[in-house]
């Protein structure tokens, strides 16, 4: 009886091994059955969650949304500042204008280039960085902001008479030209806005003495002339 007994123990001793052998070859340590089957690790217990967190996509579009208001913002008020700024005739008061308008661009540009950090392809963002490269004299820049604006909405016809602003800026008369006829065609009103800045780049050329003579200006004071005489003859023709 007592070598029964003895032999009963030893399986159960064996039996036990077993299970405690199974247990630590599981993940985590959990035995197979409890929660879940076998390899298995319930969520929460100690092992990986079922799905990664995935980041906000709309984190992206909330930034270009702050650049651009903060862009907007900025922009409008160097406007109206240099609007006081042309009424005043206080030249302190009117320097002072100044200096707060190019502080007021800076910020725009700094605020437009943000928002193209994030979005590269937005047409606002390139025509007004555009713009106040215009407005601050930096024409090559402008004549690429353009570009790129241009590239992604070719019949923006305000940007193709901006940059045919900034190109006569630079003398590269054959591209103001060819605005100038692109703009006749499609919308008068900016032509005749190309044709009053031509008109006054004309006459500071004039006014200069080292390019009056010069024989590229002569020929597009000619082209000019002849252009303007044009104009005139239609606006005069009934609708």
């Amino acid at each position: 009886m007592k070598t029964i007994l003895l032999l009963v123990a030893a399986v159960a001793l064996c039996g036990l091994q077993v299970r405690i052998a199974d247990a630590q070859g599981m993940p985590g340590g959990m035995p197979g059955g409890m929660g879940g089957g076998r390899g298995q690790v319930p969520p929460g217990a100690g092992g990986m969650p079922d799905e990664p967190p995935t980041p906000s996509e709309d984190k992206p579009d909330v930034a270009v949304k702050k650049a651009l208001k903060a862009a907007n913002k900025a922009l409008d008020k160097a406007k109206a500042l240099e609007a006081d700024a042309a009424a005043t005739k206080d030249p302190d008061k009117k320097a002072k204008d100044m200096d707060r308008v190019s502080d007021q661009y800076n910020y725009a540009l700094d605020a437009f280039t943000d928002a193209l950090s994030h979005k590269s392809d937005l047409v606002e963002a390139w025509d007004q960085v555009g713009y106040i490269h215009l407005r601050l004299g930096a024409y090559r820049e402008a004549i690429d902001d353009y570009n790129h604006t241009l590239a992604l909405k070719p019949e923006l016809m305000e940007a193709i008479e901006h940059r045919a602003e900034a190109y006569l800026a630079v003398d590269h008369l054959d591209e103001v030209k060819v605005a100038y006829m692109d703009l006749y065609n499609h919308t008068p009103d900016l032509a005749a806005q190309l044709m009053a800045a031509m008109q006054k780049w004309l006459a500071a050329r004039q006014a200069d003495p080292s390019g009056s003579h010069n024989a590229e200006t002569e020929a597009f004071a000619k082209w000019l002339s002849d252009r303007e005489g044009i104009a005139k003859q239609t606006a005069s023709l009934p609708h």
